[in-house]
């Protein structure tokens, strides 16, 4: 069935969703009326393919295909100079249906959601000016560490995946508000997300967590945590595997702990780089440092005084436990530099 010209609900836009098209006649759309459109809709449709004649829209903004039957995006659409927004959801688009040069598009938003990707296309993390990300409902098992080049990038929705791991590359994008990772199969929380500054949503409800990286706390603009569905609502067993520090790593704890005297000329470039990887053990009462080897205990904390959550925090020895007690009521009663004021975190979902 070819499309004829139609009218959209008002100028430059051209909504042809729910006629049943299996094709699209770009022909059949006069010249004028295609330099006028700025929003194309072709959504709930039959199309197996998109005309190569889409790049005739040569002003197009907006273009929605979602709810059809794509297997591929033709090379065309990498013509359309002005597109800001494409929605393709809920056709059959998989990690090879991108055209080459598909990363080279001026897009802002993109939504893939309910499609067929088991990777991210690395066309995608090309999108510079890229604001917004969607690729729910698909069956991606990673996220790729180039997911810190969409620097512009303010909301990734990854949910309902078979996500296992959050990459700390996510750590490096600015300007990201709304992270959701929930209905995945993650099973902890890399503590550099704590450089999301702008974070203020983040969804991990129905995953595997069983505890939180301290490190959460520092997100200051976060206002929406939701963990329901999570095993971390259950208390349960501390992990307490320790391995011994290597000489190396004792030598640099002593360096770092006594503030030992050193020029960048005095070591070689390598030894340099080791003691600036140096973690302040969060203790307190220990003035102790850790590069590879560490301690993991579980504290207990009050979020919104309401939620007690299990933190995780890495220790510099075994020896070094009063800030991790194991003991309600000695957690409780000891000083929480971990406690989230109430005004701040306005939503925790736990169930």
């Amino acid at each position: 069935m070819d499309v004829q010209e139609g009218s959209g609900p008002g100028d430059g836009v051209l909504d042809f969703s729910r006629l049943g098209l299996n094709s699209l006649s770009v022909d059949s759309v006069g010249e004028e009326r295609r330099n006028e459109t700025k929003q194309l809709y072709l959504n709930n449709n039959r199309l197996a393919s998109l005309s190569p004649s889409i790049c005739l829209f040569s002003n197009l903004e907006f273009l929605d295909i979602s709810n059809n039957q794509l297997s591929v995006i033709c090379e065309d659409v990498t013509r359309l100079v002005k597109l800001k927004t494409l929605i393709a959801k809920n056709n059959r688009l998989d990690e090879f249906s991108l055209p080459k040069e598909f990363g080279a598009m001026p897009l802002e938003v993109l939504n893939f959601s309910g499609n067929r990707f088991e990777e991210i296309p690395l066309q995608c993390t090309k999108l510079h000016r890229l604001q917004s990300l969607s690729l729910g409902g698909n069956r991606l098992k990673s996220v790729p560490p180039e997911i810190e080049n969409l620097t512009s990038l303010e909301l990734l929705y990854l949910g309902g995946n078979f996500i296992s791991a959050i990459p700390p590359e996510l750590a490096n994008l600015p300007y990201l508000s709304y992270l959701v990772l929930c209905d995945n199969r993650i099973q902890s929380v890399p503590p550099q997300l704590t450089r999301l500054n702008s974070l203020r949503s983040l969804s991990l409800h129905n995953n595997l967590l069983t505890y939180l990286p301290r490190e959460i706390l520092s997100l200051v603009q976060l206002q929406e945590l939701s963990l329901r569905g999570n095993p971390l609502v259950v208390r349960f067993v501390k992990e307490m595997t320790y391995d011994p520090p290597s000489l190396l790593e004792l030598a640099g704890r002593t360096i770092k702990s006594r503030n030992v005297p050193y020029q960048p000329c005095d070591l070689p470039s390598n030894l340099l780089h080791y003691l600036d990887l140096a973690s302040k053990c969060p203790n307190p009462k220990c003035a102790g440092v850790y590069f590879d080897s560490c301690v993991r205990h579980i504290k207990f904390v009050d979020f919104c005084g309401k939620y007690r959550l299990p933190l995780m925090h890495y220790l510099c020895s075994p020896e070094c436990t009063s800030p991790c007690s194991s003991n309600p009521q000695s957690d409780a009663e000891s000083e929480d530099e971990s406690s989230v004021p109430a005004d701040r975190l306005q939503r925790v979902l736990l169930g």
